[in-house]
């Protein structure tokens, strides 16, 4: 039976991810066919086709790199993404590019993120309808400071409510959490409220050789009315909206700030890391698992808003190129910018993908000599 739930989690993970890849390019593609434009091709997944079937002029395809999808639009899309498409053309002459509006180009391009957003808020406002799922989250206030750790030799003490790790201003024990990763292990000032004054410790956060991680060996409070949920930070589905941006803006930031673009760099995880996120919310709680979905959704539509070519916000800037100063990017120049940037992302999630699975086979073959529940760092006890 077991084994039979095992298979029924991981076929409900990849209908999930795949629900938050197909609702994004169907976006692209709705707008469009109401546009009037040619639409070629309508793949989930890069590279040659698994399946694919022709209905009205629109060839639909499984495709085996599941990094992804696309549609395929021809009077839109650059010319170098057909060289992700894994099948050569017959020779034939490709019918000219049509001369679009660039405003439809705009359309087309934000249609992707808004139905992640629209698929979001729904996912959000289901959520909040939900009488048994768990909500909340855990103030950043210390319950327990367990000895000889980088936290007891900072001075931390149970009680301390934590304000700010690195200058980064802190109010439940998640961000805390996030921020202690961004140290990268060096040592860092935590601001914290205790018998009615503030005080500020250095603690010098200690990194887990299996799995990474950096922590100060510190518990949080335990929670006293419900069991929080890892991604459902509020019943409100504003909070809940509002808490993905940010945790996605705080991961922006520092990929952009000199000190933490090591230790962003690091914590960046790709598409095994999520697989391995989307499996353990779902078996822990089936709710937290759709609040990591609406998160997941949030993430897509902002990271593809980026003006990077082959992004949609790339297409988005030549778009704006073109309508203020009535001149087009030259063909050639959006083909090969889009060619090496989607090359350069290709490259990236090979890496993101050897480094998670290195991680994920170290995480599970680790076997310790002695096994010491007290000494294991657990940030929601």
């Amino acid at each position: 039976m077991e084994i039979l739930a095992t298979v029924g989690y991981v076929a409900l993970c990849v209908l999930l991810f795949s629900l938050a890849i197909a609702i994004h390019e169907f976006g692209h593609f709705i707008v469009a066919l109401k546009l009037g434009l040619r639409v070629e091709r309508f793949s989930l997944g890069f590279g040659p086709a698994i399946w694919k079937k022709t209905v009205n002029g629109v060839e639909y395809r499984l495709s085996w790199i599941p990094l992804g999808g696309y549609v395929s639009i021809p009077d839109v899309d650059p010319e170098g993404t057909k060289a992700l498409e894994g099948e050569k053309t017959d020779g034939a002459a490709e019918p000219p590019r049509a001369a679009i509006p660039a405003w439809k180009e705009i359309l087309v391009a934000l249609a992707g993120p808004a139905m992640n957003l629209v698929l979001a808020v729904v996912l959000a406002v289901v959520l909040s309808l939900v009488p048994g799922a768990n909500f909340g989250e855990l103030p950043a206030v210390v319950g327990q400071v367990l000895p000889d750790g980088p936290a007891a030799a900072g001075g931390m003490r149970a009680g301390d409510k934590v304000l700010a790790v690195g200058g980064n201003p802190v109010a439940t024990w998640t961000e805390m959490v996030t921020e202690v990763q961004l140290t990268d292990g060096r040592e860092t000032e935590f601001r914290v409220a205790r018998d009615g004054g503030e005080l500020t410790l250095r603690i010098a956060p200690a990194r887990d050789a299996t799995t990474g991680a950096c922590y100060i060996l510190a518990l949080s409070e335990t929670n006293q009315t419900a069991r929080c949920a890892m991604w459902m930070p509020a019943r409100n589905p504003l909070k809940q909206l509002a808490f993905d941006a940010k945790q996605i803006f705080r991961v922006l930031k520092g990929l952009v700030t000199p000190k933490e673009m090591k230790a962003t760099g690091k914590a960046l995880g790709g598409p095994v890391m999520i697989a391995e996120q989307i499996y353990a919310t779902v078996r822990r709680d089936v709710w937290d698992g759709l609040g990591f979905l609406r998160f997941l959704n949030v993430n897509l539509a902002i990271l593809n808003l980026l003006p990077i070519p082959v992004l949609d916000g790339g297409l988005i800037l030549f778009a704006l190129v073109a309508l203020v100063f009535r001149r087009r990017v030259p063909e050639k120049v959006v083909a090969a910018l889009s060619m090496a940037f989607m090359y350069a992302l290709l490259a990236l999630m090979a890496f993101l993908i050897f480094r998670d699975s290195a991680r994920s086979w170290r995480i599970h073959t680790y076997k310790p000599e002695v096994v010491n529940e007290a000494a294991t760092p657990d940030p929601q006890p």
